[in-house]
């Protein structure tokens, strides 16, 4: 039996302990980025936590211009989650106070209205998505997207179709390597002792397919087969993002049933924001009778690629003497499932790959989901910050364990003209395999 209730002043009655114990000490301030950017109080997470109070009690109107824009212009990145001393769980507060914005109607605009037609009619029904992603493939294939980049002719366009074409044509496979593709990898049917389940993720399995098979490739080769759930569907993040939490609850249930049934195996992802959003799977379903104890034993199963190679063990490979990479990590990868350096330690795993660090790689991107396409200006200044501190390292890859990271930092680079390569770490270490002749090659 599924109740409901009203999001935001549940969540804060939950958090109400923690809420009260926030001394306002300011430690979070300088971890936000939207805060660093207008140094505006109200797009600070003190700030915001204040207007979601003063909406809880009534004071303002969770319609109000004043609390919609303020919340939507958070990036959800919840580095202050990790700055906070107090441990106030921010991340499910500004889910819950934007399912308050949506259910008052504060969203009135074109852009909200297209995200909600296709989260609502498009992102539930595999068959539909399957479709949109195949037309997006064929338009990064036909190469249209770079040749209008490249001719600048974009700058003729809003920048908001701009930057469109540049996040998909950033989708495509960098050049890690010369000769033949690996093959293999297929995951959907495997021979052997199963030893996890690949999360494979929407936008991961329609733009970055590669990710996957490569996923699947180096768990193997290190030991650790993998299969990936036919039932499975779009893990709901978005749909968490825009305040669509009945939304994220439907698929969270889907995917707990496609994961029980092919058993209680580890869940592997390679996306940091697919990752926290599988974690947060209990917290979402606590109120549901039916799922809250199988949404807590599918969220303790989830754990990253980068993760689940340190409890195998990484094979060495084939040196990559030809490649200065640097590691920028994803805010949901680093704050929502708390993988510090087990990336780290997966391009350390790379022979001859010279890492360089990163100043700020802890730092948001900007590109937040679909933030960028909805608060396109201030996702800018978040990015030229991030593209300036990643030109300072001399690398001519940049790895991030996200698709959405991926193509904000390669949308920048491709629109800023900045040689630079972006791949997923698992990538580097797919190749090196490559090099030293652990697949069949195709």
């Amino acid at each position: 039996m599924t109740t409901t209730r009203p999001e935001l002043s549940g969540a804060l009655k939950e958090e109400a302990g923690k809420l009260l114990a926030c001394v306002h000490c300011g430690l979070c301030l300088e971890a936000c980025p939207t805060y660093v950017h207008t140094g505006d109080e109200n797009d600070s997470p003190r700030g915001r936590l204040y207007l979601m109070r003063a909406v809880e009690e009534g004071r303002l109107a969770a319609d109000s211009e004043t609390f919609t824009r303020h919340i939507d212009r958070c990036l959800g990145c919840r580095a202050c989650e990790s700055a906070c001393p107090a441990g106030v769980e921010y991340g499910q507060l500004l889910e819950a106070a934007r399912s308050d914005i949506v259910a008052a109607g504060g969203r009135r605009g074109w852009t909200s209205r297209a995200l909600h037609l296709l989260l609502r009619h498009v992102w539930p029904h595999p068959a539909r998505l399957r479709f949109a992603f195949l037309m997006a493939r064929a338009l990064r294939g036909s190469r249209l997207p770079r040749l209008l980049l490249a001719s600048r002719l974009t700058r003729l366009l809003p920048q908001r179709a701009e930057l469109a074409l540049a996040l998909l044509d950033s989708s495509a496979p960098a050049r890690l390597g010369e000769g033949a593709r690996a093959r293999g990898g297929f995951v959907k049917e495997r021979d052997g002792e199963v030893g996890a389940l690949l999360f494979e993720g929407c936008v991961t399995e329609g733009l970055f397919a590669r990710v996957n098979r490569a996923t699947s490739r180096v768990l193997d080769v290190n030991g650790c087969l993998t299969v990936a759930p036919l039932r499975q569907v779009c893990c709901g993040a978005l749909h968490a993002h825009a305040g669509d939490l009945e939304g994220a609850r439907r698929l969270a249930r889907q995917n707990i049933a496609a994961f029980e049934s092919a058993g209680g195996l580890p869940v592997v992802t390679n996306a940091g924001g697919c990752g926290a959003m599988l974690v947060s799977y209990a917290h979402l379903l606590e109120d549901d009778s039916e799922f809250k104890e199988r949404a807590r034993d599918f969220s303790s199963r989830v754990r990253d690629v980068s993760l689940q190679l340190e409890a195998t063990g990484v094979r060495e490979g084939a040196r990559l003497d030809d490649r200065t990479a640097t590691y920028d990590a994803s805010c949901h990868l680093l704050h929502g499932q708390k993988a510090h350096t087990s990336p780290l330690r997966l391009l350390g795993a790379v022979p001859g790959l010279r890492l360089v660090p990163l100043e700020g790689s802890d730092v948001c991107c900007g590109g937040a989901g679909v933030y960028n396409l909805v608060e396109t200006e201030l996702s800018a200044r978040v990015l030229a910050e991030k593209l300036s501190r990643v030109g300072e390292t001399g690398a001519d890859v940049l790895a991030t364990g996200n698709a959405g990271c991926h193509m904000q930092i390669g949308a920048g680079s491709r629109l800023a003209q900045l040689p630079l390569q972006v791949c997923h770490p698992v990538e580097l270490l797919d190749e090196s395999y490559r090099r030293a002749g652990f697949y069949e090659q195709s």
